[in-house]
């Protein structure tokens, strides 16, 4: 056999070894769905939206689980979509390249790949106990937002990256300044990238439990929070709470509950994949 032909077989089985694994992963994927569909679909009615948690399963609700979630996604919207767009485009844009800004590029990309929990024991430390904000909505959102700002800033920073030069250079030529530059031609052309980011790195602060319980969240929230000071609970606390019961009703209404937070990450992820394809439809160069 020629090194030609045998680079050839090589590609071969690349890809048939690169499509095993893909159905393989699909399968997987549709094995879990079927599975939580089946046992939690039957659950899912009005009652089970707006009823308060119970000890009883069959009277039990996500009303403070879905509730507090909506709280801390949109407080953690409002604190980590500004600072963490307005970190990426001075990164960007103002920084200036060399030792200092290699070092900052380098942390906040490894911090994207840190381990929730380390974020919850800092915002622990600091909202909870130093800054005495106890278990409330707004230390937790304060957490997420700590675990999804180096998503945002790598995510805005690659976005500006891929808008032209000749954007930049024909606003200068123009009589622009730099900021009227980033303002007018550079963010409206990037915000197709920097959406999407925004809203996968809220996606994924919907689903995490971890930090939370590590702040003190609780399982057991009777009443539906009005103020961002209040205690809460998230809905994947409160899956975690039903699946560690011995009954099997309340595996029930963990499969229901996993099914309301699916609804809400894939609509957040759909939303994500409009805007960027919206954008690409208007924006050519």
């Amino acid at each position: 056999m020629t090194s030609a032909a045998y680079n050839r077989l090589k590609d071969k089985a690349f890809q048939v070894f690169g499509i095993c694994c893909t159905f393989f992963c699909l399968l997987v994927l549709a094995i879990f769905l079927l599975d939580i569909l089946l046992e939690g679909l039957s659950r899912i009615d009005w009652d089970f939206i707006s009823s308060l948690p119970s000890r009883r399963a069959a009277r039990a609700g996500i009303l403070t689980a879905w509730t507090g979630t909506l709280w801390i996604l949109v407080l953690t919207a409002f604190i980590a979509i500004p600072l963490g767009v307005a970190a990426g485009v001075y990164l960007e844009e103002y920084a200036r390249k060399g030792r200092l800004s290699n070092i900052l590029e380098i942390n906040i990309s490894n911090l994207a790949g840190v381990p929730s929990i380390i974020y919850g024991l800092l915002g622990l430390e600091i909202f909870v106990r130093q800054m005495q904000l106890g278990a409330s909505l707004l230390a937790g959102a304060l957490t997420l937002s700590l675990l999804i700002l180096p998503i945002i800033i790598v995510t805005t920073r690659e976005a500006i990256k891929a808008v032209p030069g000749s954007i930049r250079d024909a606003s200068y030529a123009l009589g622009a300044s730099k900021w009227q530059t980033i303002w007018m031609q550079v963010l409206p052309a990037s915000v197709g990238g920097i959406m999407t980011g925004v809203i996968l790195a809220l996606s994924r602060a919907v689903g995490e439990a971890a930090p939370l319980i590590v702040i003190g969240a609780l399982a057991y929230v009777p009443f539906v929070a009005t103020d961002p000071m209040e205690e809460f609970t998230v809905l994947p606390i409160q899956i975690f709470n039903w699946v560690s019961r011995p009954q099997a009703a309340f595996l029930v209404n963990a499969a229901a509950a996993i099914i309301v937070l699916l609804f809400i990450t894939f609509l957040l992820n759909g939303i994500a994949v409009y805007l960027r394809y919206r954008q690409q439809r208007k924006v050519k160069w």
